[in-house]
């Protein structure tokens, strides 16, 4: 299962997937209306002879230049998006190309071009007049005149759609967004009462534990794990009467021939459990947002980063960027987040490696903190981020990271910021941050503005 989820992941993000289904329905369209005018009666069209009343000439014609023209515009809708994927690279960061590429309106607007070029070659090929006998398909022409202005409808809404996409508040919405639905998925806010890696200090051992004979399982290849199948681990775990020990979280880089996982055996594994075992990670180039809520919070932090270089010093974009972040943290700040360890009917089946809420944070401010010295609006901003998840959550290890987080912010300040007044204002907002740590979290509150 988790395969073909992966095999339809990578099928949706392909160009030609989409495209070549809407190509394949033009086609069968294209032969229905040509069948439909071998059965409709020439008498019945010839009521309406302005709309049904082409030659074989004018037909022929007209259905070779709107071929002609679709594939011009076929290219040119190519060049745009190149154009907007160089740009988007050069400007933001290359890990939101997939996100281009993915978009499901820029597939459906190139197949829509594709196909009206496939509908007229199909009819283009049955017009016949002369010695061959006059055939025009006219209720077929007429659609495909039709068609012609829905595409250039398509190439102006494709547009005004490039156009939108580039905007730095639509790209980093596109990601939270994408982000925050992952987040739902994996931390669902009806999880119920049970143990949280959040509420342990030593929540996941940093190597597996004593006492248990470890047989490592090697990667089959190397490259980023992007899921893994949940159910079928647990199921190995079961049915081999073992444990399974993760040495790597989903995102994380793993090496051909080194430890993907161990299992907790008096015998080396067989090539069947082997086998079974690496067939529940699913291994590829580049990571993906589906399972690793971690990556999406990657790619913002990574435009807010490029914006904080000195050669474009973007302030107000990475703003953007820490205000987005705050909104998936504060998705996260409420829920609890599974233990690492997984029962079934009592007993030890795995222990994994997955996000904690210190470390989604860590991801999400650390760099940015390092970047923004002498920058007050982002001290300020990342501030007022620590204020609305304080009155989010009543962890009081979730309060405690935060707490390290503020204090990270005031030595910050305290090193890399000369002006009072600049100072006087963080260190009313440190002061309002620490205050709402202490008193408790306030579920009701929008938190401060700035």
């Amino acid at each position: 299962m988790n395969k073909i989820r992966h095999l339809w992941s990578n099928l949706r993000s392909s160009f030609w997937f989409m495209p070549s289904i809407i190509v394949v329905g033009s086609i069968a369209f294209a032969v229905v209306m040509i069948e439909a005018d071998t059965r409709v009666s020439n008498r019945w069209l010839s009521h309406w002879p302005r709309l049904f009343g082409a030659g074989a000439e004018g037909a022929r014609g007209m259905m070779s230049t709107i071929a002609g023209s679709m594939m011009t515009v076929v290219g040119v809708t190519f060049s745009m998006v190149l154009m907007v994927l160089a740009m988007a690279s050069s400007q933001y960061t290359s890990r939101i190309l997939r996100n281009f590429i993915r978009s499901r309106i820029t597939q459906v607007v190139l197949g829509i071009f594709a196909g009206i070029f496939t509908y007229c070659l199909i009819v283009l090929r049955t017009i016949r007049s002369g010695d061959e006998g006059t055939f025009v398909p006219n209720l077929a022409v007429t659609f495909g005149f039709i068609l012609a202005l829905g595409g250039v409808g398509a190439l102006i809404f494709f547009i005004h759609h490039i156009a939108a996409s580039i905007q730095a508040s639509s790209i980093i919405a596109s990601v939270a967004g994408e982000t925050i639905t992952a987040i739902d998925r994996l931390f669902p806010v009806n999880l119920g009462e049970g143990p949280s890696d959040d509420d342990q200090d030593d929540a996941r051992p940093l190597s597996p534990p004593s006492g248990l004979k470890w047989r490592a399982v090697m990667a089959d290849e190397s490259g980023y794990i992007q899921s893994v199948d949940s159910a079928a681990l647990i199921r190995l775990a079961r049915d081999r009467n073992t444990i399974v020990w993760m040495d790597h979280g989903i995102g994380e880089f793993v090496v051909q021939n080194t430890t993907l996982a161990s299992l907790a055996l008096d015998e080396p594994p067989d090539q069947a459990t082997i086998h079974e075992l690496q067939a529940t990670f699913t291994i590829s180039r580049h990571r993906m947002v589906d399972q690793d809520a971690a990556f999406g919070i990657r790619q913002i932090v990574d435009i807010a980063l490029k914006a904080l270089s000195p050669g474009i010093n973007d302030t107000t974009t990475a703003i953007m960027c820490v205000d987005y972040l705050t909104t998936i943290l504060a998705r996260i700040a409420p829920r609890q987040i599974p233990s690492s360890r997984r029962y079934e009917e009592g007993a030890l089946r795995a222990i994994t490696k997955g996000p904690t809420f210190e470390s989604l944070l860590a991801e999400s401010f650390d760099q940015i903190r390092r970047n923004a010295k002498r920058n007050v609006a982002i001290m300020s901003r990342m501030l007022s981020a620590f204020h609305i998840l304080a009155s989010l959550t009543s962890s009081p290890r979730r309060r405690r990271v935060l707490g390290e987080q503020v204090q990270r912010i005031a030595e910050l300040a305290e090193t890399s910021i000369e002006s009072p007044h600049d100072r006087a204002r963080i260190d009313a907002r440190l002061a309002r941050v620490r205050e709402a740590l202490e008193s408790g979290p306030n579920l009701s509150s929008d938190g401060p503005g700035d």
